[in-house]
């Protein structure tokens, strides 16, 4: 396995395969954080009719303008600290990313994954240290499993869908994946991770409290503030395309912008041009 970044990067310069092209390197410029990013109450949806319906309507608003937003109150416990260096068949910890070894120039970071979802069927998969993981990070899946399938069903709700709609094959994936930045010598000369777009169907992302994470938005790059105990929530690909949510939202007056296709057959393309928002949807659109 690659040594980890963050057991060597102290007290060294950048090495020359860390340095990304003048044109994709971040450089010095300051990225504003935007005050105008949707946060959104989740409690305020169990307190009455009319509430619940201001939210779904501030949800479809959101995931339509914006493709993300900030929730709270969402019932999900307080993160604890657990960490292993111990990888397993199932559980990966790497540097940059999985496709280092064929990388001419890596990420400044290292990130562990795995599968998280059946939980009765994964979990043995995980880490067996420290010893409370399985435990402390089972029972957060959980919850952030219960809070994207609470939103899903709330942006079904105002799309005129069944509740429920997005559960079976579009819900029986999920991913845990934890990235860690180290501090950088040189922070403007390369990146944690390039611009990209999901391409699941809902992203739960648990910022921390550290600034860095950025959206693009009418044409230009805006940070987005770290909320204590938030999540922003990411509208992925799969909202995009037109394979069952077709057969409800789209008709003659609402052509679809896409093609049919299988999910397996855009993830193989997603990966190909490396998340690049436009290049992965160009083949399955409709003229």
């Amino acid at each position: 396995m690659e040594t980890l970044v963050s057991s060597w990067f102290k007290d060294q310069s950048l090495p020359e395969n860390y340095v990304f092209p003048p044109e994709t390197r971040p450089g010095e410029a300051i990225v504003p954080v935007s005050k105008n990013i949707p946060i959104i109450d989740l409690g305020k949806s169990v307190v009455g009719h009319d509430h619940r319906n201001n939210t779904v309507q501030q949800i479809l608003n959101a995931a339509q303008k914006f493709g993300f937003f900030q929730v709270n109150n969402h019932g999900v416990s307080e993160r604890q600290n657990v960490y292993s260096k111990d990888p397993r068949k199932g559980c990966s910890l790497y540097t940059s990313s999985y496709n280092y070894d064929n990388e001419e120039i890596h990420f400044w970071r290292d990130n562990l994954r795995h599968p998280s979802h059946p939980l009765d069927e994964v979990i043995h998969l995980w880490p067996e240290k420290p010893t409370r993981y399985r435990d402390v990070v089972g029972t957060y899946s959980v919850e952030v499993r219960n809070l994207s399938l609470r939103i899903l069903d709330l942006i079904c709700e105002g799309l005129g869908l069944q509740p429920g709609y997005f559960g079976d094959e579009f819900t029986n994936v999920q991913l845990l994946s934890v990235n860690h930045y180290p501090p950088c010598p040189n922070p403007s000369l390369t990146l944690g991770l390039s611009k990209h777009s999901d391409p699941n169907l809902i992203t739960i992302l648990l910022q921390g409290e550290v600034n860095g994470l950025q959206v693009f938005k009418d044409g230009q790059w805006i940070g987005v503030e770290p909320l204590p105990s938030a999540f922003v929530d990411n509208i992925g690909y799969q909202f995009q395309q037109n394979y069952r949510t077709s057969k409800a939202l789209v008709n003659e007056c609402k052509p679809p912008l896409y093609r049919a296709f299988r999910y397996g057959e855009f993830l193989n393309t997603y990966k190909a041009v490396k998340g690049d928002t436009e290049a992965a949807l160009k083949p399955y659109k409709l003229d």
